[in-house]
C-alpha cells in the first residue's frame, strides 16, 4: 500500500479542503479564546471592571474552549500525517469537525445565553446547584455540548485504529511493543505517528468513555433530584477524562516535530528501542496519572493519593526525553534552514520540557498543599500547553500554509508569540510563587503587579497568534501549501 493511495480521499471527501477547514476553525476559535483570556487578566489587573458572575463565565468558556480546540488541532495533525501510513475515512474526520462545532455551539449557548459558570471541570454537583446564576437547561446545554464533542472524537479515534489494526495487525504492533521489549528488530517498528497515534487513540476513547458516563449521571441529576451518586466518585470520573483528553492533545500535537523536522533536516527521524518503550510506557501512564488533581481531597484512598504522585513525576518524561533528545540530535549539524513551521514545533519541543517542570513540583504532596490553588498551577499548564502545544499546532498551521504566505509575517508573530508567551507563563508563575490565588475575579492590590505583568503578555501572545493566523488565512488563496495536501 504506498503513501498516495493512503492519503487519497475517500468518499469523494477532499482531504486537503477537510485539513484546512479544521485548521481555519482552529484559528478563529483559538483567537476568540485568547480574547477571553486577554479579558480576564485585563480584570484582574482592574484596568477594566467587569461583575464577578461574567468573569466565571467567562473563566468557564476560556477553559472548555481551550481543552476543546486543542483538542480538534492535535487531531488535524494526527489524521494528516498518520493517513500518510494507514487508511483512515475522510467522512468520518469531517464529521467530527461538524459535531465539535454543534457542540460548540451548545456550550457557548449555555453561557452567554443562559449563564453557565461552573468551570470546565464542572464538579458535582456544582451544575445542579447554582445559587439561581443559571438554570438546569443551560448546566444540561453545557453537558450536552460536551458529549455532542465526544462522539466526534471517539469516532475518529477508532476509524486512526482501525486503519492501523488493518495495516499492522494490532494495536500492540501500532504502538511498537515487540520492539519496545526486544522481541522484534527495531527497524520493523511502526512509524513514530503511527505509535503516536495508537498511544494517542486509545487513551482517549477509554477517557472519552469514561467522561460520557459521569455526564450522562449528572445530566439525569440535573432533572431527577431524588437521584443522586458519590461526589468523590464523579470528580475522579471527571478528572480522569478531563487529564486524559488535555493531555493527549500534546501526544497528538507532537507527530508535528516528527513529520516537520525532518523534512528540514532531510534526516529520518530515528526509531528505536527507547523511542518505542516511551510509547508504551505512557500509554499505560496518562491512564493512571489522573489522581495528582486529588492530592488535596483528604477522603481520597491514601494508596491512590501515592499513586498519582509517584507516577505524576514520571509520567511525561518517557516520551518527552525521547522527543526532546531526537529533536536536538535531529537539528544538530544538520545544516538546517529554518522556517517559521520548523522553528515553531522546535519551540514547542522546549516549551512542553520546560512546563513540565513546574507540573512534576505541583505533582509532588508537600508542594500540592501550598501552591495547588494558587497561580502555579495555571502558569504550568499555560507553559506547555501555549509554549509547547499550541506552538506545535502553530507550526503545522505554518507548514500547511506554507505557500503564498506573506514571508514577514512567520517571523512577526513567531518571536511575538514566543516573548509574550513567555512573559505571561512567568507573570503566572511568579504570582503562584507569591501565593496569588487561581481563579479569583477580584484580586487584591498587592496582587496587581504580577496581573499587569500577565496582560503584557496576554497581549503580545494575541498579537503574534494573530499575525500566525493571519498568514494562514492569506495562504489559503494557494490552490497548494505546505508539501501540497491532496
Amino acid at each position: 500500500m504506498t503513501t498516495q493511495a493512503i492519503g487519497t480521499s475517500r468518499g469523494g471527501i477532499d482531504a486537503g479542503i477537510a485539513v484546512r477547514a479544521y485548521l481555519a476553525v482552529t484559528g478563529i476559535v483559538l483567537l476568540l479564546m485568547m480574547l477571553f483570556g486577554f479579558t480576564m487578566r485585563l480584570a484582574q489587573a482592574q484596568w477594566i471592571n467587569i461583575e464577578p458572575n461574567t468573569f466565571y463565565m467567562i473563566l468557564t468558556m476560556h477553559g472548555s474552549g481551550m481543552v476543546g480546540i486543542t483538542g480538534l488541532s492535535g487531531a488535524a495533525v494526527m489524521w494528516y500525517f498518520v493517513r500518510r501510513h494507514v487508511p483512515v475515512s475522510t467522512g468520518v474526520f469531517v464529521a467530527n469537525l461538524v459535531f465539535f462545532l454543534v457542540g460548540a455551539l451548545l456550550i457557548l449557548g449555555s453561557g452567554f445565553i443562559g449563564g453557565f459558570a461552573g468551570a470546565w471541570t464542572f464538579l458535582y454537583p456544582l451544575p445542579e446547584h447554582s445559587g439561581g446564576l443559571w438554570s438546569a437547561n443551560a448546566a444540561a446545554f453545557y453537558m450536552l455540548g460536551l458529549l455532542v464533542i465526544g462522539v466526534g472524537f471517539l469516532l475518529l479515534h477508532l476509524d486512526v485504529l482501525r486503519g492501523i489494526i488493518s495495516v499492522y495487525g494490532g494495536l500492540g504492533a501500532g504502538l511498537g511493543a515487540k520492539q519496545a521489549f526486544g522481541l522484534a528488530p527495531e527497524k520493523d517498528g511502526p512509524p513514530p505517528a503511527v505509535a503516536a497515534a495508537t498511544m494517542a487513540s486509545i487513551s482517549n476513547i477509554v477517557g472519552i468513555v469514561i467522561g460520557a458516563v459521569v455526564l450522562v449521571l449528572m445530566l439525569v441529576t440535573l432533572y431527577v433530584p431524588s437521584f443522586t451518586f458519590n461526589t468523590l466518585l464523579a470528580k475522579n470520573l471527571i478528572y480522569y477524562f478531563g487529564h486524559t483528553f488535555i493531555n493527549v492533545t500534546i501526544y497528538m500535537a507532537v507527530i508535528a516535530v516528527y513529520e516537520i523536522l525532518p523534512m528540514h533536516t532531510h534526516r529520518a527521524w530515528k526509531t528505536n528501542r527507547a523511542f518505542y518503550l516511551a510509547w508504551v510506557l505512557s500509554t499505560l501512564m496518562v491512564l493512571t496519572v489522573y489522581p495528582h488533581h486529588l492530592l488535596m481531597d483528604f477522603a481520597m484512598p491514601t494508596w491512590m493519593l501515592i499513586a498519582g504522585q509517584i507516577i505524576s513525576w514520571v509520567s511525561g518524561l518517557p516520551v518527552l526525553l525521547v522527543t526532546a533528545f531526537g529533536a536536538l540530535t535531529n537539528v544538530y549539524r544538520s545544516g538546517i534552514k529554518w522556517s517559521v513551521a520548523a522553528g515553531l514545533v522546535f519551540i514547542g519541543v522546549a516549551g512542553w520540557a520546560i512546563g513540565v517542570i513546574p507540573a512534576i513540583a505541583d505533582g509532588t504532596v508537600i508542594v500540592n498543599s501550598v501552591m495547588h490553588n494558587t497561580q502555579w498551577v495555571p502558569g504550568h499548564f499555560h507553559t506547555y500547553l501555549l509554549l509547547g502545544m499550541v506552538a506545535m499546532m502553530l507550526g503545522f498551521m505554518a507548514y500547511i500554509g506554507g505557500g503564498r504566505a506573506p514571508s514577514r509575517l512567520g517571523p512577526a508573530g513567531l518571536w511575538t508569540f514566543l516573548i509574550g508567551g513567555a512573559i505571561f507563563v512567568l507573570a503566572f508563575l511568579a504570582g503562584g510563587a507569591a501565593s496569588v490565588p487561581r481563579r479569583y475575579a477580584v484580586h487584591l492590590p498587592g496582587w496587581l503587579p504580577y496581573d499587569r505583568v500577565g496582560v503584557i503578555g496576554a497581549g503580545l501572545v494575541v498579537i503574534g497568534t494573530s499575525l500566525l493566523v493571519t498568514r494562514f488565512f492569506l495562504a489559503l488563496r494557494s490552490p497548494m501549501s505546505g508539501d501540497g495536501i491532496r
